[in-house]
């Protein structure tokens, strides 16, 4: 067994020092404030309150998370301030998301699942960070031993009910594809018989168009398929950001490119929402397979479509309309840690 990594993570509103040992073993020191904020906290008298909480760190193809045990707990344990301070890179774990699992205030639920991106905004979901909570959950409560075993985990997105298996492998049932334009959400105009966008027309700046397919999993998605190639880097990050925070998606998107590599193969890259590049999107992944038979780039995603990320495979089935959505996928622990929350009052004496 890989030995755990002790961090300690310091979230400070004031000046602090930080000192952490990288997984390489290198020490590194940091200051995080300027001088000036440093004279002035200098002369004003600080309380201090610490708290600290376990951690571990998962990943989904290379879509990081860090995940806390609150199944004790009515709600999670750290706010969405915290929480993006605890995935920044340079001064945090590191992270494209947090994600609490605590009690559920329904009835028929496992668990509930809060998400904070790593700006502190809230999804709905994430198919990715589902099954490393799902492999977190495992691994806390001791159910290595009695694989496979399924969830029902309570989402802003609605009930979510992943399957650990025996191999460690996830397959997770993400429910119903929104189709709706209104219920995704977007104010592009339907073109397709159910009320759904499909490649439809968008202006994203600088005289370039680009054709959009929408399809909410719980969260919305906004497809665009490369007819010749895969997006290059440049492009795709102006376009995506363009297409993340664009007029015509009132809670912005996420923003999916795809090339068609064969009936049974897509690879993709993503824009996600709140979070930027990442290295893989769950529900993008299913977003993307169920656009690409609706605007007849494939026959069909039946028997199983193999989506290329830039993190690594998943394997996505959609027997067609009206139909659920399967995602099968991994998620692997890095490391464990316990995190330090520093919150300092300034006051007069």
């Amino acid at each position: 067994m890989k030995s755990a990594i002790l961090l300690l993570l310091y979230i400070s509103t004031a000046a602090s020092f930080r000192t952490g040992f990288g997984l390489a073993g290198q020490k590194s020191h940091g200051l995080s404030a300027s001088s000036s904020r440093m004279q002035h906290a200098a002369r004003t008298p600080a309380l201090h309150a610490e708290r600290t909480f376990p951690f571990s760190k998962y990943h989904g193809l290379g879509n990081d998370f860090v995940l806390v045990n609150d199944l004790d707990k009515d709600a999670p344990s750290l706010t969405s301030e915290e929480s993006a301070k605890i995935c920044d890179r340079n001064f945090g774990v590191g992270g494209d998301g947090l994600i609490f699992a605590h009690k559920s205030k329904k009835d028929g639920y496992d668990f509930k699942m809060t998400i904070y991106n790593s700006d502190g905004t809230e999804p709905e979901m994430c198919g990715n960070g589902i099954r490393a909570l799902a492999q977190f959950v495992v691994d806390e409560t001791g159910l290595g031993d009695k694989l496979p075993v399924t969830f029902n985990i309570d989402t802003l997105a609605g009930p979510i009910l992943p399957q650990v298996n025996e191999d460690r492998s996830i397959r997770v049932d993400m429910g119903y594809p929104i189709f709706t334009a209104a219920e995704i959400p977007t104010t592009l105009s339907a073109n397709y018989e159910d009320g759904g966008v499909v490649e439809q027309t968008v202006d994203v700046g600088g005289g370039k168009t680009v054709k959009v397919s929408c399809v909410s999993m719980g969260n919305p998605h906004c497809v665009v398929f490369n007819e010749d190639k895969l997006i290059d880097d440049e492009e795709f990050n102006v376009v995506g950001a363009a297409l993340e925070s664009h007029d015509v998606f009132p809670a912005n998107t996420n923003v999916e490119f795809v090339y068609v590599d064969s009936p049974s193969h897509l690879t993709m890259k993503v824009f996600e929402r709140g979070a930027g590049p990442t290295l893989a999107c769950g529900t993008g992944a299913c977003a993307l397979v169920v656009s690409a038979v609706r605007a007849g780039k494939i026959p069909s995603a039946k028997d199983g479509i193999t989506v290329t990320l830039p993190g690594g495979d998943l394997i996505i089935h959609w027997a067609g309309e009206g139909e659920k959505v399967y995602m099968t996928g991994p998620a692997v622990m890095a490391f464990k840690g316990e995190g330090v929350v520093d919150l300092v009052k300034r006051g007069s004496k």
